[in-house]
């Protein structure tokens, strides 16, 4: 669910507001967009890979947390969901690492494909 949009990282791209599919975000022309929806939120982590400053964190815990941003900041889980999947300036693309990936290459050297 999603829990924290960094107030000093964000830079009010409006991102995430665009790709949320259940309209989870607010947002005023040129401020930082507000969780206004929280339990809409379907957990797809989309806003999170899309923000271009790793300025948000989605949590994959259902229960309610205690959300500080500075710990949060602190242990590098902010944005590392995107960092993961290699989104972002001077990072390197995990897919390769993924075995559907593995599979459909093989795949495609088959004759007929």
């Amino acid at each position: 669910m999603i829990e924290l949009i960094s107030e000093s990282k964000c830079i009010s791209c409006g991102l995430c507001v665009s790709v949320c599919p259940t309209n989870v975000f607010e947002q005023k022309k040129g401020e930082v967009p507000v969780i206004s929806r929280k339990d809409d939120c379907q957990t797809c982590f989309m806003c999170e890979v899309y923000c271009p400053v790793d300025a948000m964190y989605v949590s994959p815990n259902i229960e309610e947390e205690v959300i500080d941003e500075n710990q949060i900041v602190q242990s590098g889980i902010m944005g590392s969901y995107r960092k993961e999947l290699g989104w972002g300036k001077g990072r390197s693309s995990s897919a390769a690492l993924d075995a559907s990936y593995k599979m459909f290459r093989l795949m495609s050297k088959l004759p007929g494909h």
